[in-house]
């Protein structure tokens, strides 16, 4: 008889941002009549800007001539997008980093899913808590974690840095000492974020107690504090402990383009073996590459047109995040995050729980944000809501949460 992985069956309900469309969905069946402002999941909402267009554009024209027809892509991405890459995220910021340490994907989510395969499953993984799902689920899935204390909401074998509002949301070294240390700055959900000199110490920690870093950079377009690395590799010692995980999705609208990429650099080297090489192998056996005419949009980003018309988009989001701080806030509202990051984090008010005040804000003033419960148990009294929808909407969500 098939035996199936087990482990699958151990993850408590379904997946985060799944609970959320299906409640949101049976509300909606039930009350066709009510608009719904959705603030929950962090897609984009602005057209992809006119030069990623018109690169996309001209690769179609390409695939269709045989002379410049692509098929599958080389295995770590073109030449051309990987160069731009090197060029504008890392020596324009002082830092070391070659192309043949550079894995062009489909998404940052995919990667950090997928990026635990390199590790034994007696690794120990130490997480922010609140923290995106996929971090802790996907090493679930592998038998990484223990058993779930339904609780607590903690795994036996996951090690816990809270992130509250006492330590201004900003994770401390953990107690026990883990093999791998994801970090997520600025940080998904908090908003959060920490100076370069900060990060500078989880570097030296990580390199001390040979443990590594796996260093989500998915919203680094949004910093705006010149204190704030945009790279892990700005931090002296990274490349010997840190992989950095890159997404085109939010800096760039990319959520239904889908493209990413992941830095594993060659001095990345654990009990003589090497990461680099490793991830290269899993690389080439499992994936077929991102299709050219996405690549050739990714490589447009970094044009002097697409640089200026990106900016002006992360302007517009970061503008509904500053709308929904500050109206929040004057609204009476404890709320952090919106500097750094296109997020905003809140304390549920009069001790609501994080699925009361979903449950709250859907049926009263029909606007969806995300439980921050449903982001580890230090989320548990906390909402977070995303400023990328369009600033219509963002306006009239706040017009209603206001009259609640």
């Amino acid at each position: 008889m098939l035996q199936l992985n087990d482990n699958y069956q151990k993850l408590p309900g379904s997946y985060l941002f799944s609970t959320i469309a299906k409640k949101v969905a049976a509300y909606t069946s039930a009350h066709p009549d009510k608009t719904i402002i959705r603030m929950g999941i962090g897609d984009v909402t602005q057209p992809i800007a006119p030069a990623i267009i018109e690169a996309m554009h001209k690769a179609v024209e390409e695939m269709s001539v045989a002379e410049s027809f692509h098929g599958y892509a080389p295995d770590l991405g073109y030449e051309f997008l990987r160069n731009a890459i090197v060029e504008h995220d890392y020596k324009a910021r002082g830092c070391d980093i070659s192309m043949d340490e550079i894995f062009v994907s489909d998404g940052a989510k995919c990667d950090s899913g997928n990026i635990q395969e390199l590790f034994a499953p007696e690794a120990r993984i130490a997480v922010c808590d609140p923290v995106y799902p996929v971090y802790v689920d996907s090493n679930v899935m592998a038998g990484r974690c223990g058993t779930y204390d339904e609780k607590t909401g903690m795994w036996s074998r996951v090690i816990y840095m809270p992130c509250i509002m006492e330590n201004g949301f900003v994770p401390e070294f953990p107690g026990e000492t883990p093999d791998v240390i994801y970090l997520c700055l600025p940080n998904n959900p908090t908003g959060t974020t920490i100076t370069k000199a900060q990060l500078q110490e989880w570097v030296d920690y990580a390199n001390k107690n040979g443990a590594l870093i796996i260093y989500d950079a998915a919203y680094e377009a949004y910093i705006s504090e010149g204190n704030v690395a945009h790279s892990i590799y700005e931090c002296t010692g990274a490349k010997t402990c840190a992989i950095e995980l890159k997404s085109f999705s939010k800096n760039a609208g990319f959520t239904g383009v889908r493209l990413g990429y992941t830095v594993i650099p060659k001095a990345l080297v654990f009990g003589g073996v090497s990461l680099n090489a490793m991830w290269a192998r899993r690389h080439g056996t499992k994936y077929n590459g991102a299709p050219y005419i996405v690549q050739r949009a990714g490589e447009a980003v970094y044009s002097k047109e697409g640089k200026a018309q990106l900016k002006e988009q992360v302007a517009y989001y970061m503008k509904n995040a500053s709308l929904i701080h500050d109206g929040l806030k004057n609204a009476g509202y404890t709320v952090f995050g919106g500097v750094n990051a296109p997020y905003i984090w809140l304390k549920t008010p009069k001790h609501m729980t994080s699925w009361d005040f979903f449950d709250y804000l859907l049926t009263e003033a029909n606007v969806v944000g995300t439980p921050g419960e449903g982001f580890g148990p230090s989320g548990q009294g906390y909402f977070r809501l995303t400023a990328f929808g369009t600033q219509e909407n963002t306006v009239a969500a706040l017009d209603r949460i206001r009259q609640l």
